[in-house]
């Protein structure tokens, strides 16, 4: 017999010797006299049948599918249930079939058993779970003594864990919360402190080891007044992850880890019911170009929780992408992922492989070059993968009749100064285009947003390896700001946006308040341990790590911005998602441009591509748009310029210009 086998017929024995107890102490207390016979008749020729009906009834309510050590309110409330309905059918079955035929089962005796048998089976599960977690041999192993910030069910839960298990040798020596109500009261022993504004003085007053946030929801704000009130006296800060990263699993000990700077950038978490905006992917085939970057393997995630009947994850660097399939099939168990080793730039082997073989009715494109440096230095790359493949992924979107096409766009392509963002915002004006022509029916949109926090080669990364390596901390200047949003985040927008646009809509995310790259730099250091060292301050000491400026690159902003000049935003549905409005680019001007651009980067001319791209960016031609059209972005949506347009710049099903 394995031993679940051995536990569980322990548990049933024990609750058949309960209920055999309390069906003879039910007979005992109503007659304190002693017996009448013929009561002590029925009592003996009926507790066999009590105890076996019982014990059946307990089985059908999954009372010993549970570990008596781990029980909880919850398993009470069920447990009350099945006793209910056991003594109920017990009593009747009693009373039907009573083997003394002129007595019947007094109503008293059915009460007195059902509450005695409910405190008993009650009390032996929470007596066995306290002598389970006693602590042996008399001596409490104290461990890391521990201030845990947050009073809710977060925090209960994680210090229920603390004293369950002696291995994590954390000891809990009292809660801070913020609910005044809260104040003094003992949660599982542990007393409620005081509020976080008094959290400098608890840290110096008791000396914790450690500082726990147990707040899930904490915002940046929240977390930085921990982190500085314990960084003052040099006392370390935990955390439980946030929201994003707790949407599968429960709270647990296991999952505390040390404060990230992304913790305390002082923004509030944006909140997003996937599961709402999601639901136009489920049973869907859906395709996510670049599906290896940090992006694309985040848009892959959250759509493979919405039920897609196919994910089709293209890519064309190999590790990237086998890394994000055995994600996706090893360890979530979405076995619709299809990985396809395809260069997006291949309008052939993408229409062959991708769109003919699986034919998916949504795309996400978020393949493209994004390192500025790297693409001022590689112009002709960049024309290639962000320009010509997004022309190229879009027109096969449209041939193929997809139903919507949502693109990754960023705040580079805003007033672009850099190869990079111009190539980007060329790439905003093809789906603008193709999005309001009215003959052809894909719903075409793009989102732009800023930086994303930890994605690869992004300031964070960097930052965490000149950290390790003691410096120094290379920031552009001292003025320079930046907006962050972190990756999960900005694709819950982006499935979002692609459940509300329009046709060629460009949709802008808030980003909420821009970070200083400077005060970024400082945090990280703080929280490793260190001391940042200005340049103004040449003597930091041993503990200190260097902060160096090192001046603007080449077409490199002090401040990025979400919309230029000539743009203009209004709300939507959601609060976090702004639709961008501005005069459209004229189609046929754009795709005699861009026929222009690519043949030169086709040439190898890296010279006249530059120049060319900075052109086309610094003057489009603009369609002419009656006011009364004009108005809104919703009716400018409406308007059908396909007559303007003239023939279609993608080349239709049978011939090809590759």
């Amino acid at each position: 017999m394995t031993g679940f086998g051995r536990h569980r017929l322990l548990q049933l024995l024990v609750d058949a010797g309960i209920v055999a107890l309390s069906w003879f102490l039910a007979f005992q207390l109503r007659f304190d006299q002693g017996l009448p016979p013929y009561y002590d008749t029925l009592l003996r020729r009926t507790i066999v049948i009590v105890v076996l009906i019982k014990v059946a009834v307990f089985l059908l309510f999954g009372f010993h599918r549970r570990w008596w050590r781990y029980v909880s309110v919850h398993d009470m409330w069920s447990a009350a249930r099945g006793v209910i309905v056991a003594s109920l059918v017990a009593d009747v079955t009693v009373y039907l079939v009573s083997p003394v035929h002129h007595v019947r089962l007094p109503r008293s005796i059915a009460v007195m058993d059902l509450l005695i048998t409910l405190a008993l089976i009650a009390g032996a599960r929470l007596f066995a779970r306290t002598v389970i977690e006693r602590p042996r041999g008399g001596v409490v192993a104290r461990g890391r003594e521990v201030i845990v910030v947050g009073a809710g069910d977060a925090g209960r839960t994680v210090v229920e864990e603390m004293q369950r298990s002696r291995m994590l040798r954390y000891t809990p020596i009292g809660f801070v919360d913020d609910d005044p109500t809260k104040r003094n009261m003992r949660i599982l022993g542990v007393r409620v402190l005081g509020t976080t504004a008094e959290l400098p003085r608890l840290v110096r007053e008791l000396s914790p080891d450690e500082v726990l946030i147990a707040i899930p929801s904490a915002s940046g704000d929240t977390r930085r007044r921990v982190v500085e009130a314990a960084q003052a006296s040099r006392v370390p800060v935990k955390t439980l992850p946030g929201l994003y990263e707790l949407i599968s699993g429960d709270v647990a000990v296991a999952q505390i880890r040390p404060v990230q700077v992304e913790d305390v950038l002082g923004r509030e978490q944006v909140e997003v019911d996937m599961r709402e905006v999601g639901s136009y992917l489920e049973g869907h085939t859906v395709l996510v170009t670049g599906a290896g970057g940090s992006i694309g393997s985040e848009l892959c995630r959250q759509i493979a929780r919405m039920g897609p009947s196919r994910l089709v994850l293209v890519d064309n660097a190999e590790t990237a992408l086998f890394d994000i399939e055995r994600e996706l099939v090893g360890e979530r168990d979405f076995t619709a992922a299809i990985p396809k080793l395809v260069d997006v730039k291949n309008r052939k082997a993408l229409r062959r492989e991708v769109f003919e073989k699986y034919k998916p009715t949504i795309v996400f494109h978020a393949a493209a070059y994004k390192h500025v440096p790297l693409m001022e230095t590689h112009p002709l790359e960049s024309v290639r993968n962000n320009v010509a493949a997004t022309r190229i992924v879009a027109e096969l979107a449209a041939e193929s009749e997809v139903e919507r096409f949502v693109l990754i766009s960023t705040d580079k392509a805003v007033n672009p100064k850099t190869v990079m963002g111009q190539s980007k915002a060329l790439c905003e004006w093809i789906i603008e285009s193709l999005g309001h022509r009215r003959d052809i029916k894909t719903r075409f949109v793009a989102v732009r947003f800023g930086n994303v926090l930890n994605s690869s080669g992004s300031v964070i990364p960097t930052f965490r390896k000149q950290i390790e390596k003691g410096g120094p901390l290379t920031v552009t200047a001292p003025e320079m700001t930046r907006y962050f949003m972190t990756i999960p985040e900005a694709v819950s927008l982006v499935v979002q946006a692609g459940a509300i646009g329009g046709r060629g809509q460009v949709f802008v995310l808030d980003m909420g308040e821009p970070v200083r790259i400077l005060d970024l730099a400082c945090n990280m250091i703080r929280l490793s341990g260190k001391e940042p060292q200005l340049p103004s301050d040449p003597d930091g000491g041993a503990n200190a790590i260097p902060v160096k400026f090192i001046g603007s690159r080449p077409g490199e902003k002090l401040h990025e911005e979400l919309w230029g000049e000539h743009e203009s935003v209004g709300a939507t549905e959601h609060p976090k998602i702004l639709r961008l409005s501005r005069p459209p680019v004229d189609a046929d001007w754009l795709t005699e441009q861009l026929l222009e651009l690519e043949q030169l980067a086709d040439d190898g001319d890296t010279l006249e591509v530059v120049a060319k791209l900075g052109g086309i960016v610094r003057d489009p031609k603009r369609e002419v748009v009656p006011t009364a059209v004009a108005e809104t972005s919703e009716s400018r949506q409406e308007v059908d310029r396909s007559p303007r347009y003239g023939e279609p710049p993608w080349t239709p099903t049978g011939s090809s210009t590759d």
